[in-house]
Order: structure tokens, then C-alpha cells, then sequence
């Protein structure tokens, strides 16, 4: 955890999400969001001097064939890879090489080219990481499912049996992220649906959860310039948003030993990310102006509300059916449209989270602007786990 007070992000660029086929090859969109990032910062890629490129699902050194599109300067280029939350890793090490001095101008990167259907384990003649996971869900989950369908959809189930959350609590959040996306020319779904619609598309688990509640395997780019203050100064670089609080978190032993669906899927570690981000920028969850959270599926959105502090443990559904999870209440949340509707390309969500966020923060995000939004919060959450929480202000 740190105070990254001296860490700005200079650029940012982003492709269309895509569904899997209708995109070009992994190194294309990774070529085409860095040289929009470059392009926003204002610099060529002979400044850049370090890159960390994220990523899932492709072939080691993949980030060195994406980014030599770009250019080739024998810089460092570290590969990523942390699950859902790549992006945002690769934003949390580019951060760290600025604050430690070791660089000045760090490129982030996330892309990933998805095939059609459900995630699934890519190795079958080893270990998986998920065994612990998997043995957990197995013991508290009845379903026959595949993998991240048990688990999501039984956190949901979890809160639902222990708050009496309604479905068409999340079936609200669902039709919410589909207004915020409507105004997004890069997200993958742009059509508005409603919670009926929603409540009525196929019933993926009997009472627990729809297929519109899930998020879509996704294909695309993002990428980011962090650059430090001085760095800005010397070449004359836009300095109006900066990373004021970062943390990383990983599984805690009550993920396990609790017997909770809930914090299986990470309740605890986004806590415990956003607490240390909180205390280290010196705010609380309600000076927060606008969110990109990790709602992969609809209802992970509404746990998460709660794991943030923007209500109290329980108190989502009012949360959502007051309306302050949208425009005209209290937080502004996934205004891109999220996962659920922009689209989830695993190593490229985390730095599509930073991309809204800071045109937010610079005030030009057009039809989506929260106006008036002077602290942006970014949650990225990855299974087996990691949570990067993340902070940026306008400078």
C-alpha cells in the first residue's frame, strides 16, 4: 500500500471491446491502444522506459510481439499475469518502478483475445491453482456448473439466504450498467435493456441467477503512460490526474477457514484494499465521486458496494433500489457500462478501468462524464487470488 504521491497518468488509449472473432489479432489492438495512450500523453515511445504488459490468455512473452508493434528499444518489458485483476497489476508495478525511482515514463498495458464460452482450466495434467477454491465450493455450493458461475452465483445466493437481497435487485444492476454503456461508443453492449428483460432472459441457475447477469468473454485493449511529476514537468505533459492511493491484497486465511462464498470470491481482500487505500489518501468510501468496479457478474457489482464501504454490510439492495449507484446518487458506478455491459477481455479490464477514470477526472468522457467528479476509485478483482484498489484524483 502507498501514498503515490508523485505518480501521474499522462495517457491513456483503449480499442473497442469486441465479442471473440470480430477483432483483430491480440498484437493489433495492443498496438493500437498504446499508440492512442502515446498519442493522449503526448510523447513517442522512445521515451517510455520500462512496460509491463498483462494478459491471460496467450503464449509467454506475448507483451514483447504486442508492444514491438510500437516499437523497439530494448527497454524492460515484464509479462503479467494475475487472473482478472492483470490489468490493474500491471498499472501497480508500473506505479512501483516510478516511486522507487527506477523509472520515469512506464507504459501499462492489458489485452487479451478470448474464445467463445465459458473460462476454463487451460492445463489438466497438473495441479490448479482453484483446487483449494474448487474443494470449498464444492463443500458449500450445490450446483452443476461450470467454475465461475458456482462461484459468483453462489456468493449471490449467500447474501440473498442472509439479507433476503431479492433477484431483481440484481437484475436492476444489470439493467443500470446497460444505460451507462448505451453512452459508450467502445463498450460491446450498447442496447438498453430492463430489469424484466433481464429477469426473463434464460435462467442460468433456478432462482439465482440469468444469463444477462453475467458478463460476456471479450476481446480487446487498453493501455496507460504513468509518468512521475518531474518527468511531466521537464517535457511539458499534461499533469491534471494522479494515483493518490494504491493497494494489492491477496487471499486471506478466512477466504478458506470462514466457509463463506462470499469471501471466497474476495469479499475480504477488497475490504482490506480499499481500507488501506482510504486511510492512506486520507478519505472515506463517501468522498468517492465516481467507480469502476469489478461486476462480473451482477451480483459480485452488489458485494462489492458493501466490501467498498459505500453502504453498510447488508445494505446493498437499498443501496441500489435508492438509485445511488447512478447518476444523482451518491456514487457513480461502472459509468463505462462495467463488465457486465462494456465487456470483461481479462488482461485488459483493469487498464479500461483507469481509461474511464481518468477522462472522468479530466472532465472529457462526453456522454458518460460524472461532472463535477474529483475522485475516481478503481477496484480490479482477480480469483486466487488478487485485488488491486486504486485511487485517482484530479490534480
Amino acid at each position: 500500500m502507498t501514498s503515490a504521491s508523485g505518480v501521474l497518468v499522462a495517457g491513456v488509449g483503449m480499442t473497442p471491446f469486441k465479442k471473440p472473432g470480430d477483432h483483430p489479432p491480440y498484437d493489433q489492438m495492443a498496438a493500437t491502444a498504446i499508440r492512442a495512450a502515446l498519442a493522449d500523453a503526448g510523447i513517442g515511445y522512445e521515451k517510455i522506459e520500462q512496460a509491463y504488459a498483462g494478459f491471460v490468455y496467450a503464449d509467454s512473452t506475448a507483451g514483447q510481439f504486442a508492444i514491438y508493434q510500437a516499437g523497439m528499444t530494448g527497454i524492460p518489458i515484464i509479462n503479467v499475469n494475475n487472473n482478472c485483476s492483470t490489468g490493474s497489476t500491471a498499472i501497480y508495478l508500473a506505479r512501483q518502478a516510478i516511486e522507487c525511482g527506477a523509472a520515469e515514463c512506464v507504459l501499462a498495458l492489458g489485452f487479451e483475445q478470448m474464445t467463445a464460452g465459458a473460462i476454463r482450466t487451460q492445463f489438466t495434467d497438473r495441479p490448479s491453482p482453484f483446487s483449494r477454491f474448487d474443494d470449498l465450493c464444492d463443500e458449500l455450493v450445490d450446483a452443476d456448473l461450470p467454475l465461475a458461475l458456482r462461484y459468483f452465483g453462489g456468493a449471490g445466493k449467500e447474501h440473498m439466504d442472509k439479507y433476503g437481497t431479492r433477484l431483481e435487485t440484481f437484475a436492476k444492476i444489470r439493467a443500470k450498467a446497460s444505460v451507462h454503456a448505451a453512452n459508450n461508443p467502445l463498450a460491446l453492449f450498447r442496447k438498453v435493456v430492463t430489469a424484466d428483460e433481464v429477469m426473463n432472459s434464460p435462467m442460468i441457475w433456478p432462482d439465482v441467477l440469468t444469463r444477462m447477469m453475467a458478463c460476456p468473454p471479450t476481446c480487446g485493449a487498453a493501455a496507460a503512460v504513468l509518468v512521475s511529476e518531474a518527468f511531466a514537468a521537464k517535457h511539458n505533459l499534461r499533469s491534471d490526474v494522479k494515483i493518490l492511493a494504491q493497494a494489492m491484497t491477496t487471499d486471506f486465511a478466512s477466504s478458506f477457514d470462514d466457509k463463506s462464498i462470499i469471501k471466497l470470491v474476495g469479499s475480504d481482500m477488497s475490504k482490506a484494499a480499499a481500507q488501506k487505500v482510504y486511510e492512506a489518501a486520507g478519505i472515506d468510501a463517501d468522498d468517492i465521486d465516481v467507480c469502476e468496479l469489478h461486476d462480473c457478474f451482477a451480483q459480485n457489482e452488489l458485494l462489492t458496494y458493501e466490501a467498498l464501504g459505500f453502504c453498510d454490510e447488508g445494505g446493498a439492495e437499498k443501496f441500489v433500489c435508492d438509485g445511488d449507484n447512478t447518476y444523482g446518487g451518491k456514487v457513480v458506478t461502472n459509468p463505462s457500462g462495467g463488465l457486465l455491459s462494456k465487456g470483461h477481455p481479462l488482461g485488459a479490464t483493469g487498464l479500461a478501468q483507469c481509461y474511464e477514470l481518468t477522462r472522468q477526472l479530466r472532465g472529457t468522457a462526453g456522454a458518460t462524464q460524472v461532472y463535477g467528479a474529483r475522485l475516481g476509485l478503481q477496484h480490479n478483482l482477480g480469483l486466487g487470488g488478487a485485488c488491486v484498489v486504486t485511487l485517482y484524483g484530479r490534480a
